[in-house]
């Protein structure tokens, strides 16, 4: 028996972790998600609803958990001993094969292990994954939209993992006592029950599937104007943003934004509005600065290309 979901569009708070997940099923070339910030705010609860609420609506998103502790097996794939034993050679899927087109979801990413860092950076360099062990060769494709989520103060995450990663964004308690009292209130009725609960949200999670759907189809017809491509660029360079997968990354956010929104085009607008979640990230800082020291540089860069753009 399937446990019970609790909605997508009923999490209080935590706007800006919903939106990129929404964000990345419009388009899941964006990159995936990494969530860094305090244990108990819903993180997880928010990933399982996005899935569930595209299911709903024929846009099947699973969500594979990653354990840390997973062996090499267990995360490529293997040699099928059931099959082995009757004298086959045949491949028994691992999680990757099981989150192609879906979501691979990893809790507590800052504490994987090194050798399961070095698999997921290789295959996601790729979308293939390839196991040659034992007398087995197999190869099958593997993309998948990565979500991470974690306390940065239990660990520091590699830069290389980090980087894979299209958007991030903090996720902290949330202090508003309104905003508290109804997280525990809706909890409270979604545990009493379940299926009264979630019929009172059908609508609103149906309203949201249908968006996403109708934005996945315009997504790649949208138009991108040199204008904005060199926005994006100014973007990423008063920023000191490094690599140069942080252009491809804040226009392929933006796509999605603007198809979300209905808008034909992308403007400027849509790269400011999702420049922090794209960048932060991707911008160096002192050890002298907070953490909180990127976001603001990348809306002082972003605000300054809106300006220029409105002069």
């Amino acid at each position: 028996m399937t446990s019970p979901v609790f909605p997508f569009t009923a999490v209080v708070g935590q706007d800006d972790l919903r939106h990129a997940l929404t964000l990345c099923a419009v388009d899941p070339a964006v990159g995936g998600v990494l969530a860094l910030g305090d244990r108990g705010t819903g993180k997880s609860t928010t990933v399982r609803g996005l899935a569930h609420l595209l299911a709903r609506d024929g846009l099947d998103m699973p969500v594979v958990d990653l354990p840390l502790g997973a062996s090499e097996d267990r995360v490529l794939g293997s040699l099928d001993i059931d099959r082995a034993l009757r004298g086959e050679i045949a491949y028994a899927p691992g999680l990757l094969a099981a989150a192609h087109g879906g979501i691979l979801y990893i809790d507590e990413v800052n504490l994987l292990d090194d050798y399961l860092v070095d698999l997921l950076l290789d295959v996601a360099a790729s979308g293939v994954n390839t196991v040659e062990r034992d007398g087995l060769s197999h190869t099958h494709p593997a993309r998948f939209v990565l979500v991470g989520s974690g306390n940065p103060e239990e660990g520091e995450l590699r830069p290389q993992l980090e980087d894979r990663f299209g958007l991030s964004t903090p996720v902290a308690t949330i202090r508003d006592v309104g905003q508290r009292w109804e997280i525990v209130r809706r909890r409270m009725a979604f545990e009493r029950d379940p299926e009264a609960f979630t019929a009172a949200w059908v609508e609103r999670e149906d309203r949201l599937a249908a968006r996403i759907r109708l934005a996945r189809e315009q997504c790649v017809a949208l138009e991108i104007g040199d204008d904005v491509l060199h926005a994006a660029v100014r973007i990423c360079v008063d920023v000191g943003a490094v690599g140069h997968r942080a252009e491809l990354v804040l226009v392929r956010a933006a796509r999605a934004a603007a198809a979300l929104a209905g808008r034909p085009a992308v403007t400027v607008h849509d790269l400011a509005a999702v420049a922090v979640a794209a960048l932060r990230h991707r911008t160096p800082r002192t050890a002298l600065e907070p953490a909180t020291a990127t976001a603001a540089r990348v809306r002082i860069a972003a605000a300054a290309v809106l300006g220029r753009r409105v002069a």
